[in-house]
Formats: C-alpha cells, structure tokens, sequence
C-alpha cells in the first residue's frame, strides 16, 4: 500500500479546482497546509517566482519534497477544512488557529421562550446548534430576518411562567417597535412562541419554500394594495433568504466522530479517500493507491485498508461510513449513507478517490483518456453494447445529379483515422437520388469488409434522416449483417438522432460531449464528400477541352491534367515536354487545336 503524492514539478497536473493541499518535507513531516479556489494555480505560485516570495516563504518552499492534496465542493469548504487541519496538526509555517477564531453558529437556546443566538463556541447542553457559517455578516442578517419575520426574542430574561405571573418583567422597545410580541407580559403564550421558533428552525434547516411562498405573497398584496415600501421590504427579505447559504459538508455539528472511506476501482487497481470525522469536522484526509495482485474485490481491499488506516491513525471512531458494504466486521458500526449529511460526507469521499483515479489513468494513456470519457458516454447515450472505439460515417455529395460521389471516413478511439478514410464513385445512380447512392456505398464498403476478412465497425453513422437511414439498413439486410453493427442517421437540421425502425428521433443533450463527437464525424464526411465533388467537377469540366479534340480521350487528358496539373500550363508546353508525354501526333493535334487558340494569347 501507498499514498499518492506529487513531487514539486508535477504541480502543473493539479486540477483547477477548490481544495486543500499539504507540504511535507524530507522526513515526512506536515509542514504547511493551505487552502485554494484553483490548486492548480495556488499551489505552482510557490514555484514559479522565487524571488517574489518574502524570506520565509522561500525557506518553506526549499524543504518541500512532496505534496498532498484534497479536493472539496466549495471554497467555503476549503477554507474549513484548512481551518480543521492547522488545528489538529500545528505545522511549522502555519499561523495557528485558536478556538476562539473557529467559525460560527445559530443556537436555539434550551430555555423557556428559547432565544436565536449567535455563537463561536459549540456547546450541544445549551441547545441546537446550526453552521457553521462562512460570513458573519450574513449569519447575523439572517438571525435579524428570522427575529423580524417571526418576532422573536432577544432578551435574556429568565422567562418562567413564576416570572411571568409575578409580573417581575415590563415590555421593551422591541414591543413597541413590532419586533416582539411582550412575551415577558404573558402577551404572546408560550405555544404561540413555539410554533414561531419552528418556522425559524425550519429555515435554518434549508426548508426555504413556504417562507419564499410567504414573502411573494405578501409581496404581491402590498403592492396590489399600493404599500410600495412594504413591497419592498418583503422583497428585500426574499432576497436575503435566496442568499441563505445552508451548513457546510465539512463542518457539521449533526455528524459527530465517524470515519468515511470511499473505494473506486478499475482492473489493476484500486483507490481509497479516507476522512477522520472529529466533533463533527474533517480533521485528516488520505488517499491510498492499492495495486491488486490477485481478483480482490472491493470490499475485501477496502477492509483490509480501513482496519490499517484506523491503526495509523489511532481512531475512536465508533461508527464507519462507506460507499460498499465492508467483507468483515471490525466491530464498529457501519453504514452505506443514501441521504441525508452522512451520504454529502461520503459523496466527497467518492469524488476524492475518484479523481486519483482519473489521474493514474490519464498518467498511463493521457492521449486517450479523454476520448474514452466521451466514447462512454456515447455508448450510455445510445444505449450501445460495445464501446463504440470503431465508428464509419457515410455521406453523399452531387449537383443536380451530376458526378455523384460519396465519402466514409473512420473514426478509432475518437479520433480520426484518416488513412481509413475512402472515396466512392456512385456507379448504379442517376439522377439526384441520395438514398439509392446510399445504398450503393454502403453495399459496397461492407461487402468488401466480409470478402478481405476485415473487423467490422463498432458503429455506422448516416448523414441524413430517415430515408438516408432505411436506405443504408437496406444494404445491411442484403449482406445479413443487421443485428451484428449498430447503426443510426443524424439528421442536421434539429440534431436528431434515429434509430431503424423508430417512429420517433432521439435528442442528445445539445452540450453533451457525444453529440460533439457525432457531429465532428457528420463535418468530417461531409467535407471530405464535398472535397472529393469538387476535385471531380473540376477534373471534369478541364477535360472536356480536352477530350473535344478529336483522336483524345478520357485516359489522355487525364493524363495530361495529371502531369500538368491544368489546360493554362498544357498550352504553355514545349513540344518536346507534350512528345514526352503523350507522343508525337497527339502533341501535334494539342498543339494545333489549343495553342492555336486566341485565347491562349491574351
């Protein structure tokens, strides 16, 4: 078993994306951590312009030898994490983080007529406890929207009913003012209390829809009534309710002391993130790389892991969250989360493992990696049996029927493979008719497969709609291959993709990776159809003045074309250069007809 990391010159491979990373130095030891909206872009500042950095930083950067990293969701997430690891492991060149600068919290205070309270100090006796928050200024807005909507206390009296009855207390300003309901006056009781102290509750959970529903509709009376500034004043509300940011993954007071470990895998290997959940915060994270010696399954390597992990590190942790059900039990409790905090946990544990996958894989075929994403998602979006690493696409190309020709070009591990690449004279055709040149070609291509014992495609492409389809299906059926290649049309217009025999097109998401495949081979077939067109045409309308010299024919003026390259530098040739070519008294005839020409003069 070993731990992925990175040296200082494979910092450029990092992903651009919101994490944290880690030095460490020769004998291994954590000496900073940091966090980053880009790791790619964070962490290579470090490297690229040492003498921009202050004395210090430079002495740092000298003593780093290896680099860690773990992505998170948000920058928000980043900067927590960062926050939980200075504190667990002190490094060297960080600034340490003390208690009293962690991050804070609403309280629903234990009491009676409870109290919204805005805390740094997480203490569960004193009541629930929910962040924390990454803005203080917009925790404390939010405590004022909750205190205003629902009229919320913000006394600290002792408000029981002996108090109450006793008359110890008198009403305030925030009476008078609307923002309370003189509770300490037994003016509001105290189940009228609670029930506001639950619609408060229900939105710091993140269950924002009936109080977004109050607001419009409160909204919409004042300013059907005319009361503009109280339309306002609700509007404002939503607003800072639409800006409400729920509790974070990596902080959460609702997830105490777990272990999360996620397991990916592919045929060699096998990768694992590990995360210490401690009083409900990320205190560590770890990425292994196992390399399979034999046909272990994942859930044999991720116990054999997480027992020596949990050894590593020491943990307490009673309770064990994981993306496959464990092979053994190791006395402790464990669960496969499908909802709820615990399953946000493990999903960022999944998308760790993940991505060092993703790198080991681009490592070995970078080339390839990528094309193999879209060609798996082009067999998910076709629903396809076979990675489709093998496609041919077919296109048609004439003018009002004349010189018809077609294309196929071969795409291999989504690429194109142009030395596949074919031409088709249309031999059976007249006339504009596209779907019999359709089946023309594709006859012709597939029948040629079978007699030189050539694979077949994984995939046919027709450029064209339904007819175009049927007619290329038609061919297939003549040579007994339907069923053995799958095959559909794209038609340009919409996108549409068909099936045989589907009434219906099927539309590929218009950013989606696979349409941009299949429409770079649909450009790609047609271009090189129209390419194809064009060279014939042109061939042809030049050998006409030619081939309309009598005793010269077809073979002769392309021959000359061939040589030449156009009628200009045929009638600009010595005779000794037309003898060389075609002899004697064909010269004598080119030379008589062209160069007599007066055009040829001018």
């Amino acid at each position: 078993m070993n731990t992925p990391s990175y040296t200082t010159e494979q910092v450029k491979t990092f992903p651009d994306k919101p994490g944290v990373y880690r030095f460490y130095n020769a004998e291994q030891v954590l000496i900073y951590v940091g966090k980053a909206k880009s790791l790619k872009a964070r962490v290579s500042s470090y490297f690229n312009d040492l003498q921009g950095h202050n004395r210090k930083t430079r002495k740092m950067v000298s003593e780093i030898t290896s680099i860690e990293f773990t992505l998170v969701n948000t920058e928000f997430d980043a900067l927590l994490l960062e926050n939980n690891l200075i504190k667990e492991h002190q490094p060297r060149y960080n600034i340490l983080l003390r208690d009293d600068k962690t991050f804070p919290y609403i309280c629903i205070s234990n009491e009676p007529f409870p109290r919204l309270l805005y805390t740094r100090k997480f203490d569960p006796e004193k009541g629930k406890f929910f962040g924390p928050y990454a803005s203080v200024g917009a925790m404390k807005n939010l405590l004022d929207l909750l205190r205003t909507l629902f009229h919320i206390r913000t006394c600290s009296l002792a408000l029981t009913n002996e108090n109450i009855n006793k008359g110890k207390f008198k009403i305030c300003l925030e009476y008078h003012i609307g923002r309370c309901n003189g509770p300490c006056e037994a003016l509001q009781n105290e189940q009228e209390y609670l029930k506001d102290i639950d619609k408060a509750e229900n939105i710091i959970k993140g269950n924002l829809s009936p109080a977004r529903h109050y607001f419009k509709e409160e909204m919409q009376k004042a300013a059907a009534s005319l009361e503009f500034e109280k339309a306002q004043l609700y509007k404002n509300k939503l607003e800072l309710l639409e800006k409400y940011q729920a509790k974070s993954v990596i902080a959460n007071a609702s997830v105490q002391d777990v272990d999360v470990a996620a397991i990916v895998s592919d045929d060699k290997r096998a990768y694992i993130n590990y995360l210490i959940i401690y009083n409900g915060c990320i205190i560590n994270s770890k990425n292994v790389e196992i390399r399979k010696k034999l046909d272990e399954t994942e859930d044999e390597i991720l116990t054999q892991v997480l027992v020596e992990l949990r050894n590593t590190f020491k943990s307490k942790a009673s309770e064990v969250l994981t993306n496959v059900p464990l092979a053994y039990s190791l006395n402790i409790e464990h669960k496969v989360p499908k909802i709820g905090d615990k399953r946000q946990l493990l999903d960022l544990a999944i998308k760790n493992a993940m991505y060092i996958k993703k790198e080991k894989l681009k490592a070995s075929d970078p080339d390839y990696y990528r094309e193999k994403r879209v060609l798996k998602q082009l067999q998910d979006d076709l629903r396809l049996k076979v990675l489709p690493e093998h496609i041919e696409c077919f296109d048609n190309s004439n003018l009002m029927g004349t010189n018809p020709v077609a294309s196929m070009v071969c795409f291999k591990k989504g690429k194109p493979s142009k030395k596949d690449y074919r031409k088709y004279n249309v031999k059976t055709v007249t006339g504009p008719d596209d779907f019999a040149s359709m089946r023309e070609v594709v006859g012709r291509r597939y029948k040629r497969i079978i007699d030189e014992g050539q694979p077949l495609p994984d995939l046919i492409v027709i450029d064209g709609g339904k007819g175009q389809l049927n007619a290329a299906v038609e061919a297939i059926h003549e040579l007994d291959l339907y069923g053995q290649i799958p095959i559909i049309g794209i038609a340009k217009r919409l996108e549409e993709i068909y099936f045989p025999g589907d009434q219906f097109a099927v539309h590929i998401h218009k950013k989606s990776e696979s349409l941009r495949l299949l429409q770079y081979l649909r450009n790609e077939a047609h271009r090189f159809a129209i390419t194809f067109h064009r060279q014939k045409r042109s061939k042809s309308a030049l050998g006409s003045e030619l081939t309309d010299i009598d005793g010269i024919g077809t073979k002769t003026a392309e021959k000359l074309l061939k040589h030449f390259k156009s009628i200009k530098k045929i009638k600009e040739a010595s005779p000794e250069e037309l003898h060389h070519i075609v002899g004697p008294s064909v010269s004598k005839k080119i030379m008589t007809n062209l160069q007599s020409d007066p055009k040829s003069k001018e």
